[in-house]
């Protein structure tokens, strides 16, 4: 039954309705058969009395001594058509026949004789099946002379009769089932009309970008009929969008006040980081050769904190823009040259990784912003170098994508992987995979930046890893999608 209750509702209560219907209508139609036929034999039953009574005396006494039946049967009077008489002596036939025979029907046979000879004496009528003349109803009774004296009449006016109510009932169950199964259908798709206003709106829901911040649910469901089971359903739906709307309402909230509090905080950070960091090293300038080593030692751990700090804060202040729906400037840009800059610089910042460049013949521009562009390559090429072991070859990869509307640019390395427990995490924020690869640098936000830019340009990120073979890929389309 699993593949009756995976189909629609609407199929499953019609689908119950047809049976429903095909059962009663076959035990009426059965019953009454049944009734009908029992009504007719006992009406044939009644006859077959009547004329054994009548029948007898001519078959024991047969007139001036003629014994030759078919001139005794055909002479008898008040018979029907089709009755049978049969005379048994000693367990012989010595007279049989049917009255008026039809043209087309034979004498009895020597297998109907037999048959006759072998039947003893009813109480009350019974069915007997002769080979050649067919199923008659029969009374078998002794006569005056102890011999047995058989009279019947035929079924098949019987059987003819029921099997015309059959076909009858069978015509006009047939269309009062049709009938009923269409306007039954109507019916039902009627009745299921809420469920599906209900449906589409669930399906309007489901393809709305919530994750973006979009908190402005579609129309509710109308209930007509709220004491229905559908209104029920439809009012329930309705209760759950006003509760999952008021929920988004305050998720926006939050997420706008913590972006505001991350822009304003790397905003205000910027400034003492800076100051930080120019005092410290002003005061290594000045005092190269004064100042003791400790100090020396010191200073240089507050220029390279302040350092890494302020590349924190601005990677933060830059997150919290694109969040904040900050549009970029989007102009023609070469990615080509991004890509064969960025090696060039991550070249003199590592020369223990080997870097590998794998240009097209010609230029790829896209539409986008040259700037944010250029930190997704530069921030994949640093990602791969500060990730991956001395020695590790990391290649740049740049191609026109297949549909010939796209660019894919591919960053790949030969080290030791990602582990598959962040692996489907890389991208979210301050996440790190120190586990696999050597050195604990970074602040984990380089990948969700890459993603963020990417996104604003309507573009994709993805990354596939296994040991040996790390590969980012970025596909930006080449006409601006404004999101």
């Amino acid at each position: 039954m699993n593949w009756f209750a995976h189909r629609s509702l609407r199929f499953q209560i019609v689908a119950m309705l047809t049976v429903l219907l095909t059962a009663s209508f076959l035990l009426v139609g059965s019953a009454t058969a049944f009734a009908l036929h029992r009504y007719l034999l006992n009406q044939l039953d009644q006859q077959l009395v009547a004329a054994g009574d009548r029948f007898s005396v001519g078959l024991e006494h047969p007139s001036d001594g003629d014994h030759d039946n078919a001139g005794q049967f055909n002479t008898v009077a008040g018979q029907a058509a089709g009755t049978l008489g049969a005379r048994v002596v000693n367990g012989a036939v010595t007279a049989i026949d049917v009255v008026a025979r039809r043209a087309d029907q034979a004498a009895p046979s020597a297998r109907d004789r037999n048959v006759a000879a072998g039947l003893g004496p009813t109480n009350r009528p019974r069915t007997v099946r002769f080979p050649d003349l067919g199923e008659y109803r029969v009374n078998v009774r002794r006569g005056q002379d102890g011999d047995l004296l058989i009279t019947g009449l035929p079924e098949r006016p019987v059987d003819s009769t029921t099997s015309g109510l059959l076909g009858i009932e069978a015509v006009v169950f047939g269309c009062a089932l049709a009938l009923t199964l269409g306007f039954g259908a109507a019916s039902v798709r009627w009745s299921l009309r809420p469920l599906n206003k209900l449906a589409a709106a669930a399906h309007g829901v489901s393809t709305l970008p919530l994750s973006t911040g979009l908190v402005s649910l579609p129309k509710r469901v109308d209930v007509a009929a709220p004491d229905t089971e559908a209104g029920e359903v439809a009012s329930a739906f309705n209760h759950m969008l006003d509760h999952v709307e008021s929920a988004l309402h305050v998720r926006q909230a939050s997420e706008e006040r913590l972006r505001h509090f991350l822009a304003d905080a790397s905003h205000e950070l910027r400034t003492p980081v800076a100051v930080v960091r120019s005092q410290a090293e002003y005061a290594q300038r000045i005092g190269a050769e004064a100042i003791p080593e400790p100090v020396a030692e010191a200073l240089d751990r507050i220029v390279a904190e302040s350092d890494r700090m302020g590349h924190l804060v601005t990677d933060l202040l830059l997150l919290a823009r694109l969040d904040s729906g900050r549009q970029l400037e989007y102009a023609p840009t070469d990615l080509t040259r991004l890509v064969l800059d960025a090696v060039s610089d991550a070249r003199v910042l590592s020369r223990d990784h080997a870097w590998r460049l794998d240009l097209p013949e010609s230029e790829l521009v896209v539409e986008g912003d040259e700037r944010a562009l250029h930190q997704v390559v530069t921030n994949l090429l640093t990602n791969a170098r500060i990730h991956t072991p001395p020695g590790t070859t990391v290649t740049a990869k740049l191609r026109l994508a297949d549909s010939g509307d796209a660019v894919t640019l591919t960053v790949s390395d030969d080290g030791p992987g990602i582990p598959a427990n962040i692996r489907d995490h890389l991208f979210d924020r301050f996440v790190r995979a120190d586990v696999a690869r050597s050195r604990p640098e970074g602040s984990g936000l380089g990948l969700a930046i890459v993603e963020a830019i990417v996104t604003a340009h309507g573009g994709t990120a993805q990354v596939h890893s296994e040991a040996g073979a790390t590969i980012f890929t970025v596909t930006l389309p080449q006409t601006h999608v404004d999101h």
